[in-house]
């Protein structure tokens, strides 16, 4: 059934801007100032903020956990935070499980109720043109890659890894181990330079975990504008927050750390998953998001 959505707040880069959308088939199929003189039933959210859902990172998923330890998790580190779609990563250790550990991880995410985005973990020695080809066969967006020791960087043929990651382009993304803040900082400070030297698709900071990713970074990942997104020709998924004049200039992150307590709706893909903190929990309702260009949706950062 269509339906309008009228006198839509909808927050961007801190400004609220008035649209009214209309929605069919769980996707916003139209959005303008108004719809007068269409005939679809109406429901006007003038008195609420519309943001797209946080995407959050999800680095070591407890899928070995029972059902209801699952289902507590869900329902507490992810829907009651206003996420429909969470990004995590399958561990990899040797090239030839790539493959088999991607299908792993989906198996044990068969009960998701909402979204995922798969990428891999792995160590820097398994940074190789021959293994870089086989993500991007796999179309693996995000790949995380465990950065301890400064020479592992400098060893790498970064040449031909620039090569093989072409044209899918999937950004490396770095989790840093540094055993003293002094060596942590030379590790990013290397990091970043070799990668821009290199003209490497690449994030230079660790995304954070419990906090919303970056707009720039989904956009890099192409999580964007798949996800996290509101606008003509999407899914309908979104947080409604109660306003009032506190949180009318602030940031969708501001939302998420200081103002939960306002937000009283989240819809996934056309359907309410939470209302006024009751959550309609439906397990094997998430879909495993595949990225088909990484950094096609460009963002400044």
């Amino acid at each position: 059934m269509a339906y309008i959505i009228e006198n839509a707040n909808i927050l961007k880069e801190k400004k609220l801007h008035k649209t009214s959308l209309l929605v069919e088939k769980g996707r916003i199929s139209m959005m303008r100032s108004d719809f007068k003189r269409y005939k679809h039933m109406r429901m006007n959210f003038d008195s609420y903020i519309m943001t797209p859902p946080p995407v959050l990172l999800i680095k070591e998923f407890p899928s070995h956990l029972s059902f209801q330890v699952m289902k507590h998790f869900y329902i507490n580190e992810i829907i009651l935070k206003g996420c429909t779609v969470f990004l995590t990563a399958a561990r990899v250790h040797l090239e030839h499980e790539l493959t088999s550990e991607i299908k792993r991880l989906k198996m044990k995410l068969i009960n998701s109720p909402v979204d995922y985005v798969i990428g891999v973990r792995i160590p820097v020695r398994l940074l190789s043109p021959s293994f870089l080809r086989k993500c991007r066969r796999e179309k693996v967006p995000a790949i995380f890659v465990d950065v301890c020791d400064e020479q592992e960087l400098r060893r790498l043929p970064w040449g031909w890894l620039r090569e093989a990651m072409f044209p899918y382009n999937s950004p490396l993304i770095p989790i840093f181990h540094g055993e003293i803040e002094k060596s942590l900082k030379q590790l990013k400070a290397l990091w970043k330079e070799t990668l821009e030297k290199e003209r490497i698709p690449a994030i230079y900071e660790e995304i954070k975990e419990n906090e919303p990713i970056p707009l720039p970074i989904l956009s890099k990942i192409g999580i964007i504008p798949l996800k996290a997104n509101i606008q003509q020709g999407t899914e309908l998924s979104y947080n409604l927050y109660h306003t009032d004049a506190q949180i009318r200039n602030i940031e969708e992150d501001g939302l998420f750390h200081y103002h939960r307590n306002k937000l009283i709706i989240t819809v996934h893909k056309g359907e309410v998953i939470t209302a006024a903190n009751k959550v309609y929990f439906r397990p094997g309702q998430g879909e495993h998001v595949e990225i088909k260009t990484p950094s096609f949706y460009k963002l400044e950062e």
